[in-house]
């Protein structure tokens, strides 16, 4: 019984079922170029709104993930060799779709030398000659640290360099087992760091989910973590259950809770903040850079 009244949503976070035809004309030009999204892998409640606005967040490097996060809904297994057309096929659909604003991101890869980030780069470098006026965010993983790779995505024609601390310290071990919250946070900070030295002007994002467990305090000064290296844009969502085999809900967190949140992260000085039950990292991202 317990188990059965965790997994029923509260009413804010019920979406209607994609019928729009917009939304099937996306999904069949996606199919139609072979290309991955997060929308879909991932089982976004969003997805509806999204492709029927023509808008998508696009996966590379497959559908198939080294690791295996107990909270995601990707994956997890033996991957295949980095598709050399992927790039061009993107930058293919976002011209197709007339995007101004594009998000890019990837199951992790840690089983290449660079974690994927030259494919990042001829990726954002392909979008840019196919759309030069579109912004490109990238939403990548930690590279397990490694600088060289942050530096190739931040040398390429990228926009926004996004990154997600998903949770809390504490919760890392049960929640993202192959992460580590101190590399993630150096990540985004190397990031702005090198960009500024560059003389490139990025901006650097993050995102976490709420629900998990998390107590208030250990939020705040996640929060105050990443003001201390500069971040940008933050957004913050429910975490919702993929299947039994995942995490559980430990709380649905309310909508004037999210606001609440919003308001105190404003406070701190983000200079964009996306808080709400069914956000997600992409969701409105054309909006966060206005």
């Amino acid at each position: 019984m317990a188990e059965n009244a965790q997994r029923k949503h509260p009413d804010w976070i019920k979406v209607r079922a994609p019928a729009s035809p917009e939304y099937f004309r996306t999904r069949a030009m996606l199919a139609e170029l072979k290309l991955h999204t997060v929308c879909q892998e991932a089982c976004c409640p969003n997805i509806g709104e999204c492709f029927s606005h023509r808008t998508a967040t696009f996966m590379l490097m497959g559908d198939v993930c080294t690791r295996n996060c107990p909270y995601c809904a990707v994956a997890h297994g033996k991957v295949r060799p980095l598709d050399p057309d992927e790039p061009r096929r993107i930058a293919e659909a976002v011209a197709r779709l007339g995007l101004n604003h594009v998000v890019v991101t990837s199951v992790d890869r840690d089983d290449l030398p660079d974690g994927g980030a030259a494919h990042f780069a001829a990726t954002a470098g392909a979008i840019k000659s196919m759309r030069p006026g579109a912004r490109v965010e990238v939403l990548v993983p930690d590279f397990k640290g490694d600088y060289a790779s942050v530096e190739t995505v931040v040398r390429s024609p990228i926009d926004i360099y996004n990154h997600n601390i998903e949770t809390v310290p504490s919760l890392y071990r049960r929640c993202r087992p192959g992460g580590h919250y101190e590399l993630s946070l150096d990540v985004l900070d190397h990031a702005k760091r090198f960009a500024r030295g560059a003389e490139r002007e990025i901006l650097t994002k993050a995102g976490l989910m709420l629900g998990l467990g998390e107590e208030r305090n250990e939020l705040m000064r996640v929060l105050e973590d990443l003001r201390r290296v500069d971040c940008d844009i933050l957004t913050l969502g429910q975490y919702l259950r993929p299947s039994r085999d995942h995490l559980p809900v430990v709380r649905y967190v309310p909508p004037a809770e999210f606001a609440e949140l919003r308001d105190a992260a404003r406070a701190m000085g983000f200079r964009h903040v996306e808080s709400g039950p069914l956000v997600r990292s992409s969701y409105h991202a054309w909006e966060h850079v206005n």
